[in-house]
């Protein structure tokens, strides 16, 4: 059983979208994936196309880049996947939003969602500086989304290397 919020964070390529996809199809048979990111690129639209493949039938998707919010209203039952938090992040910062605002909306309709949902994250605070001021203030915007996020939900799990770490609740 799931609480009603999960986040799963982990670096890049760390395995925490395949562990969240575990956990979904271990809570239920009705999975919701609301996906975030844009296939701007060849290379983004064969990572995409991965995902797709990796989680095989079973899902129904909903592109949600901007606006998870009525997706997650509809979920009435079941289990959402909210793939990425970064991607969603990322598409609010380059938009130029106020991302305080979204952050706030994120965080509400997450709370107001039916359904338990697993929000997947990068974790970007364990690596370098970045050199330039779009890249550090992404980097502060992440974190203190993932604060919000982590102090909003009942379990947190950071994945390195595929495997697992229980921060906050325990594994199911």
């Amino acid at each position: 059983m799931l609480p009603s919020l999960t986040l799963v964070l982990g670096g890049a390529a760390s395995g925490k979208s395949s562990y969240a996809e575990e956990l979904a199809e271990r809570a239920s048979r009705t999975r919701l994936y609301l996906a975030t990111a844009h296939a701007g690129d060849d290379e983004m639209a064969a990572k995409i196309a991965a995902h797709r493949a990796r989680r095989g039938d079973g899902w129904d998707t909903v592109e949600a880049p901007l606006d998870p919010a009525p997706a997650l209203a509809a979920a009435k039952s079941g289990v959402v996947l909210f793939d990425c938090a970064t991607m969603w992040l990322s598409n609010h910062l380059m938009a130029d939003h106020d991302i305080e605002m979204e952050t706030g909306n994120l965080l509400a309709a997450l709370s107001a969602c039916p359904a338990p949902v697993i929000v997947v994250s990068n974790e970007l605070g364990l690596s370098i500086v970045p050199e330039n001021a779009l890249a550090r203030r992404f980097r502060q915007a992440q974190g203190e989304l993932n604060q919000c996020l982590a102090r909003q939900a009942g379990l947190v799990v950071f994945v390195a290397a595929g495997l697992p770490m229980a921060m906050k609740g325990a594994l199911p």
